[in-house]
């Protein structure tokens, strides 16, 4: 297993939390990355949500609770590969 890339996070008046970052992606426009806070084995994990906007130096994250916030916008299309044409 490759090593996972480890971010640290500095809450205004609480000491830093390091986290490791299992995975990221971009839904409607929002950055997100799933973070665990062991680099091996279990541990617990988080999704959270860029809330900075372009450009700034520093990233402002929010804790994903609401799994509606993860669904996307349009159901997913169901393609059938067994249907036919008649002509």
């Amino acid at each position: 297993m490759s090593k996972l890339e480890k971010i640290t996070f500095r809450p205004e008046g609480e000491e830093p939390v390091e986290f490791y970052v299992l995975e990221q992606t971009r839904i409607g426009g929002h950055n997100y990355i799933l973070v665990t806070d062991a680099e091996e084995g279990d541990g617990d994990a988080l999704i959270l949500k860029d809330m900075s906007q372009d450009g700034e130096e520093e990233s402002i994250y929010d804790v994903v609770s609401d799994d509606e916030e993860l669904k996307p916008a349009k159901p997913p299309i169901s393609l059938s590969a067994n249907h036919t044409n008649h002509i």
